[in-house]
């Protein structure tokens, strides 16, 4: 039974508990904890450990977010914003899209075909890519965004977008070789390397795009869009 003299109280000390490799100031003074992380901070990082595992960036954005975050989960923005995303078009699943992905096309050659189903959430303005090259049955590429208000964490007006994609162990071995057009010579995980700078860039036409509009008093999302047939 629970008492009143022995609820724990917001000036009770956290509970005892045995867990290894956990440094808390309990087991760990400040000035035994601080060589740890001066031995973690470092002046150059290798590329590997910073973005071998996951891919995140992030930027300011001089526009609403509430306006970033509806231009984002529309999914007809990235014909805009990616570098690559094309022609999008629906399928017969509902809220599944199919596109080009002309950064796996040679001259010639039959394009990749990309698939895109896009998961938002207006309360928190996360919006989730998720994508396959060559099929739409496992999207297993998932482009995780969120959109938030600047005024809450830079104590100005705008919107701050953070970014992140995580390295799926299909960016290492196509999992449906035989779903790929013939004789493509690249494979998506072939530019997992260069994934942190062409997010960059792709970012960089996002922050533009929306700054533009918004500074010339123009809807972020335009009026093609919201009225395109293709929209859900």
């Amino acid at each position: 039974m629970t008492t009143a003299a022995n609820t724990p109280t917001s000036t009770d000390p956290a509970p005892d508990f045995d867990v290894p490799d956990v440094y808390r100031i309990e087991n760990i003074s400040v000035k035994e904890g601080m060589p740890l992380v001066v031995d973690m901070t470092r002046s150059v990082y290798p590329h590997e450990q910073v973005y071998g595992q996951y891919c995140s960036i992030q930027d300011f954005i001089d526009a609403p977010p509430d306006e970033v975050y509806e231009y984002l989960s529309n999914t007809l923005s990235l014909e805009e914003w990616t570098y690559s995303l094309r022609g999008f078009e629906k399928t017969e699943t509902p809220g599944l899209w199919i596109s080009d992905d002309r950064i796996g096309k040679r001259p010639g050659a039959v394009p990749t075909k990309i698939y895109t189903r896009t998961v938002a959430n207006p309360e928190a303005r996360t919006v989730d890519y998720h994508c396959a090259w060559d099929q739409g049955e496992h999207l297993w590429m998932i482009y995780l965004m969120r959109v938030i208000d600047a005024q809450l964490v830079l104590d100005k007006p705008g919107s701050v977008v953070l970014w992140t994609n995580c390295h799926h162990p299909f960016y290492d071995k196509n999992p449906f070789p035989q779903a790929a057009p013939e004789g493509r010579p690249v494979w998506v995980g072939d530019f997992w390397d260069l994934f942190y700078a062409g997010h960059v860039l792709e970012l960089r036409n996002l922050k533009a795009i929306c700054e533009h509009r918004h500074a010339k008093g123009q809807p972020i999302t335009p009026d093609w869009m919201q009225q395109d047939g293709r929209k859900e």
